[in-house]
């Protein structure tokens, strides 16, 4: 078992490698700076793919372009728009009462801390910390499917542990405060071109190249 320290050092060159590959670490979802639109798309993004989001979402912002369109629209037309994006009725309701909670109670400005973003409706960690990181540029770490994997692949945590709030726990003390957000958004690039669930490209993964995957480490001690 590596020592805090050591996984805090291997983290540190793996973070340099991915940014060396995606040096843009953009966000997935297309919100056009908009931190109201970043928190429907959040929200509209659980098990379901970006892509699905981004383009449901051409059409529900044409139809609802600010959040107080938002609020005042009929949950029916809202449940239509996203229906594509699965759970559409407690997705649409969310983002209603999100868009009424935003407009009611914060004038419309999105605020900037865990507490207060935790308290619209269908915001959870993820989402929250997303918002934190992207909008407002704080320290944040999202921990999504494609991050909980790949970090584990990594050796910082066991890859038997899939708990969101735990592996977040656990990166928040091992990556830069400063490059903790843009890591995110990089490992989902990583995650969808090279390191994906079912059948990574270990042999063309620079991270397992350089000796820096603790899964492939051990594959090879296994003679795998």
């Amino acid at each position: 078992m590596r020592s805090k320290k050591e996984k805090k050092a291997r983290l540190s060159e793996i973070s340099g490698l991915l940014a060396e590959r995606y040096p843009a670490a953009e966000c997935a979802l297309r919100y056009g700076g908009d931190p109201w639109r970043l928190l429907v798309m959040g929200r509209l993004s659980a098990q379901c793919t970006d892509a699905r989001v981004n383009l449901v979402c051409e059409d529900l912002f044409r139809a609802f372009p600010d959040a107080a369109s938002m609020a005042a629209a009929p949950l029916s037309e809202i449940e239509e728009k996203v229906r594509s994006c699965g759970l559409y009725h407690t997705k649409a309701e969310n983002i209603r009462d999100a868009s009424a909670m935003l407009v009611e109670e914060y004038g419309g400005v999105l605020p900037d801390t865990m507490e207060e973003l935790l308290k619209f409706p269908g915001v959870g960690r993820k989402i929250a910390n997303l918002l934190l990181g992207d909008v407002f540029h704080k320290s944040a770490v999202v921990t999504d499917t494609h991050c909980i994997r790949i970090c584990g692949r990594f050796g910082m945590y066991p890859e038997s542990l899939t708990d969101p709030y735990r592996v977040e726990k656990i990166l928040v003390e091992l990556l830069d405060p400063v490059t903790s957000s843009d890591f995110c958004h990089r490992i989902v690039q990583f995650g969808r071109e090279v390191c994906s669930a079912r059948s990574p490209k270990c042999a063309e993964c620079p991270i397992g190249c350089a000796g820096l995957c603790e899964h492939r480490l051990r594959e090879a001690r296994h003679g795998g």
